[in-house]
C-alpha cells in the first residue's frame, strides 16, 4: 500500500467516525475549548489527494473532489431536512433531531449538537461546533476554520440563538444561552462593547472574541475619536451587549420550541 493509499484510508475512517460523532474537531475539556489539529489534518489530506469529478445529481449539476461526495442520511438518522436544495458534506455530524430548512449547508467537520435548527440560506462553516438547541435563523453564517490547523473553529454553545442575518467568523466562541440579534457581525478584530459594564470585549491570546453566557447582542456603532471621520461624524460598526438574558428574553424566543414539533 502506497504512503498516498494509507492516508487516504485514514482519511475515510476518520470521515466516518466524524460523521457518528465519536471524533470531533474540537472538544470542551475542563471547561476549556480545544482544538484536535490532528483531525484538521487528516481532512486537509482528503482534499490534497482528491480528483476533481463530476457528481451531478438529476437537474443539479455540481463537480467537487471525488473523496468529498455529499453526505447521504436515512429516515433512521432522526435528522429532519426538508426538501428544496440543501446539503451536508461529508465528514459533518448532525445529531438526530436536528432540523435543517432549504437551502442550508453544512461543511466539512462541523458538528450540531440534537435541537438544533438551520434555517434557510444559513451555512454552517469547516469545523464549526454547534451545540444544544440551538437556532441558527435564516441566511446566518458559522464561518469556516480549517486552515491553520492549530486554530480553533467558531463555536456555538448550548441554547443560543442566532438572528437573521448574522454572521460569526474567525474562531469566534458565543457561550451558552447568548442570543445575537438580527445582523450582528462578529470577527476576530471587532471589539464587543458591553453596555451594562462600559468596558469593551476585545479579542484574547488567541485571537478569539468570546460573548459571555446569556449576552443579548445587537448591531450598535461608536463615533470615530479621531482625524477627518470624527470631524464629519463618522461611526464605526460595534456589536453591543444591550443587556445579559432575563425570563423576558427567553419569551421572545419560546417560539422556536413550537416550531420544532
Amino acid at each position: 500500500m502506497t504512503d498516498m493509499e494509507k492516508e487516504l484510508e485514514r482519511f475515510y475512517e476518520v470521515c466516518r467516525d466524524l460523521e457518528s460523532g465519536k471524533v470531533r474537531v474540537a472538544e470542551k475539556t475542563d471547561g476549556e475549548w480545544k482544538v484536535n489539529s490532528w483531525v484538521k489534518e487528516v481532512i486537509l489530506s482528503g482534499f490534497r489527494y482528491g480528483r476533481l469529478t463530476d457528481m451531478s445529481q438529476g437537474c443539479f449539476p455540481f463537480f467537487d473532489k471525488d473523496t468529498i461526495p455529499v453526505r447521504t442520511f436515512t429516515a433512521e438518522d432522526g435528522v429532519r431536512i426538508v426538501p428544496g436544495g440543501s446539503a451536508v458534506r461529508r465528514g459533518a455530524y448532525l445529531a438526530p433531531s436536528v432540523i435543517m430548512m432549504p437551502p442550508a449547508y453544512v461543511n466539512i467537520g462541523a458538528y450540531v449538537d440534537a435541537d438544533t435548527m438551520i434555517d434557510s440560506h444559513a451555512l454552517v462553516g469547516s469545523c464549526a461546533q454547534v451545540g444544544r438547541h440551538v437556532h441558527l435563523s435564516a441566511a446566518s453564517q458559522l464561518g469556516g476554520v480549517l486552515e491553520p490547523v492549530g486554530a480553533l473553529p467558531v463555536i456555538i454553545e448550548d441554547n443560543v440563538f442566532i438572528g437573521g442575518n448574522c454572521g460569526i467568523y474567525e474562531g469566534t466562541i458565543v457561550r451558552e444561552n447568548a442570543v445575537i440579534g438580527t445582523g450582528v457581525i462578529i470577527n476576530s478584530s471587532t471589539a464587543l462593547f458591553d453596555a451594562t459594564t462600559g468596558e469593551y470585549i476585545r479579542a484574547n491570546e488567541k485571537g478569539q472574541i468570546v460573548v459571555p453566557a446569556g449576552a443579548v447582542v445587537v448591531a450598535g456603532s461608536r463615533p470615530v475619536s479621531k482625524g477627518p471621520g470624527a470631524a464629519k461624524g463618522i461611526h464605526l460598526y460595534t456589536p453591543v451587549i444591550v443587556k445579559y438574558r432575563d425570563s423576558k428574553t427567553d419569551a421572545s424566543v419560546v417560539l422556536e420550541d413550537l416550531l420544532r414539533d
